[in-house]
């Protein structure tokens, strides 16, 4: 018997085989075409996305959800929804992201070989909540030339539901399949969809370490993990009051609930009477509960909300009003608590010493390393990509916020006459000329 996964990563092979040969204008056309499909059923959408809103609210008073995934959850909240349009409009005004010739090598006179960016095929996405996500994914999938099988968290049903009509009504205007955007909401789909390593090219889960883990340990697929987001700033000696209370609090309250908040808070001794006590009591008065080692403890203890920290504080992604404080003696301490603790997603370092802010950024082993800026700055829409699918804590083989780049592969290309290698008897046979400034094949 046939399994309903089997026939959804057969179909989303035969949308790929499909919509890899399509022209830059078509792929953009059906970007327009899903953007005034949004637009069209936002009414519709948010009205299911209330559901949705309503539903979690009454698990989050039971202590059933957190109110962090309550939070991604509500598309109405802020600018939610028109961010979401406009990062389709963004993605659509990018350059190809196909074809584009990143090496070109001439072998010999008519023998010249070229590496050539192309769409992975079909990706299987698995996250957490966030509706939204649906129509950025889908977005850059659709630029990119591939096919997406997407699966959102049961919090999100609804919302997941109505999103997915109005990309699917879109897609039906198009030269490409409906079949490269599908949407599947069954656990156990998932369970069999990670078994089509035959069909399936690339597994991306957005979410918890716990559905990270459970994606690796359940798949022989690649997988390109977006894990917690364990975010650290270091403050250093020199560090400027000003530029230190703005970066901490931005990077702490800005949004709470995203994967680039700041979780941990590391600062120089030097700073304990002066510029530490004043970053704490901004978080304070903002309503955080300031969890600090005993040093710290003995200097803000006065403060509403000071507790003492726990080992695993500084191993924990609140997600919520908690940060993690500690003092450490020396720039080589931080580091090496941030390579040790860290998540690997983004780290920062306040100071006005450049020395001291090059050997942070070149030490820290993280996707993205700040100087003096807050890391809610690690984003794939603010760095100029449209949006991201996530922000990869992988070395390999993309890292941080992934977008079109992180969604192609590369293939070399080598146009010929009729060369055969028995004519090459030496390496010195070979030109190996570069092709100045290629571009595309």
């Amino acid at each position: 018997m046939t399994s309903r996964a089997f026939a959804l990563a057969k179909e989303s092979v035969e949308a790929y085989v499909s919509i890899k040969s399509t022209t830059l204008e078509e792929r953009n056309a059906a970007l327009q075409h899903i953007f005034d499909s949004l637009v069209e059923q936002k009414a519709a959408i948010l009205e299911a996305n209330k559901k949705d809103v309503v539903d979690a609210t009454v698990k989050v008073s039971k202590g059933e959800l957190s109110g962090s995934l309550l939070s991604r959850l509500d598309l109405s909240s802020g600018m939610k929804y028109q961010q979401m349009l406009d990062s389709i409009l963004e993605i659509k005004r990018m350059e190809d992201p196909i074809g584009k010739i990143s090496l070109g090598t001439r072998l010999d006179e008519g023998l010249d070989l070229f590496r050539v960016t192309s769409p992975i095929g079909v990706i299987l996405i698995i996250f957490e909540a966030r509706p939204e996500v649906i129509a950025n994914i889908s977005a850059l999938c659709i630029k990119t030339g591939n096919s997406v099988i997407l699966k959102g968290g049961k919090e999100a049903a609804s919302s997941m539901a109505a999103i997915g009509k109005a990309i699917s009504c879109a897609m039906g205007k198009t030269s490409i399949s409906n079949k490269a955007v599908q949407i599947v909401q069954s656990h156990a789909d998932v369970a069999e969809l990670l078994k089509q390593e035959a069909s399936i090219d690339l597994v991306i889960p957005r979410g918890s370490k716990s559905l990270v883990k459970y994606i690796k340990d359940n798949t022989r697929i690649p997988v390109m993990g977006h894990a917690d987001g364990i975010c650290s700033i270091y403050l250093h000696a020199s560090a400027k009051r000003e530029i230190a209370i703005k970066v901490v609090l931005d990077s702490k309250l800005n949004y709470m609930a995203a994967c680039n908040a700041v979780e941990t808070l590391l600062y120089d001794k030097e700073l304990s009477t002066t510029i530490l006590p004043a970053v704490c009591a901004e978080l304070a008065s903002k309503g955080c509960e300031l969890r600090c080692d005993q040093f710290t403890y003995s200097l803000v203890k006065q403060l509403p909300g000071v507790v003492t920290a726990s080992p695993d504080d500084f191993d924990t992604e609140f997600l919520g009003p908690t940060i993690a404080i500690q003092a450490v003696d020396s720039l080589s301490a931080a580091i090496a608590h941030i390579n040790e603790h860290s998540s690997g997603h983004t780290d920062c370092i306040v100071t006005e010493d450049e020395v001291v802010a090059d050997a942070f950024l070149r030490q820290v082993d993280s996707a993205g390393v700040f100087w003096n800026a807050s890391t809610r700055f690690a984003d794939g829409f603010r760095y100029g990509f449209g949006a991201e699918i996530g922000i990869s804590t992988n070395k390999l083989h993309a890292r941080g916020p992934v977008g079109l780049e992180g969604l192609t592969t590369y293939k070399y290309i080598l146009k010929g006459a009729g060369q055969c290698v028995n004519q090459y008897s030496t390496p010195a046979a070979f030109k190996h000329e570069s092709l100045l400034n290629p571009t595309r094949t």
